[in-house]
């Protein structure tokens, strides 16, 4: 890949950071949800969403990364730069703690060459939940799997941002720190879900804190008396303190809204108009 095309897709090949100025965009789950109330499938529409998020202002998507038919990855790059948009970040899971770890990376890093040649920068990983505490041993193999993905997409010119939901969150927070502990910066970083961070009990400026300059990319949610709002407003988290934190800091600044439905959240509004209204608090407040 030449330098100019490296520099058109947003990847430097010396392994740098995306502009500075940032990038914005929009986490597919909740679009899944929107549509799932209508009786539709999400990915029948896509075009629609990729138009909507466009004309609302924001520079990307992201969807799950296949590493089942890793073709579909260029596929999605294809669908998202027809509809004016770009190629940053996917996202994955994978069950890292057991025996099959490596099979996981392997396909994982299957999957992740052909995003990287689409011009992907980043490769959200929520390692699989088991339904209980792993075990010391099962955290070992699992940082262990985290550092070969780590390694294997830094080759790629890929970053790996490691993501977090409530399970990992657990014990004041046992399986959240052993993947920052057990693994090296610059090769396993941080996706921070601020309000995932929140509801298991880390202060997301605590976490910044201490793994600030580890952080990749960022998904971004609000709460009010703790359910989901139906958009990115004010509310439960302080965004300006963070949005000052992460602007002193000079972090990475690539933003996906993720705007997602629970028993308790009032819709008063489209997910188009929530999305549009979103964009703007992140403008407002993050300065991107």
């Amino acid at each position: 890949m030449g330098a100019s095309m490296g520099a058109w897709m947003g990847v430097d090949l010396e392994g740098a950071e995306s502009t500075p100025s940032g990038v914005v965009g929009s986490q597919l789950y909740g679009w899944g949800q929107y549509y799932q109330r209508e009786g539709k499938d999400l990915n029948a529409h896509l075009g629609e969403v990729f138009s909507a998020l466009r004309d609302a202002g924001y520079d990307y998507a992201e969807g799950n990364l296949d590493s089942g038919r890793p073709e579909k990855n260029a596929e999605f790059a294809d669908k998202l730069r027809a509809k004016g948009l770009r190629p940053v970040s996917l996202y994955t899971g994978g069950a890292l703690h057991n025996d099959g770890a490596e099979g996981v990376v392997e396909r994982l890093v299957a999957a992740a060459k052909v995003a990287a040649h689409s011009g992907f920068e980043v490769i959200v990983c929520n390692v699989d939940p088991i339904g209980r505490d792993k075990t010391d041993v099962e955290l070992v193999r699992q940082g262990k799997a985290l550092a070969l993905l780590g390694r294997e997409l830094k080759g790629l010119k890929l970053r790996l941002g490691v993501h977090h939901h409530t399970p990992e969150l657990g014990r004041a927070g046992r399986e959240y720190h052993h993947n920052f502990a057990v693994t090296r910066a610059g090769e396993v970083d941080f996706c921070i879900d601020t309000h995932w961070l929140y509801r298991g009990g880390i202060a997301p400026m605590d976490a910044l804190r201490q793994y600030g300059d580890r952080v990749v990319s960022w998904h971004l949610r609000q709460s009010r008396d703790k359910i989901w709002w139906e958009d990115l407003d004010t509310g439960d988290i302080d965004y300006s303190e963070i949005a000052a934190l992460a602007r002193s800091r000079k972090w990475p600044r690539r933003f996906s809204v993720e705007l997602a439905l629970e028993g308790g959240t009032r819709i008063t509004r489209s997910g188009v108009e929530n999305h549009r209204r979103s964009r703007e608090f992140v403008r407002r407040v993050f300065g991107v």
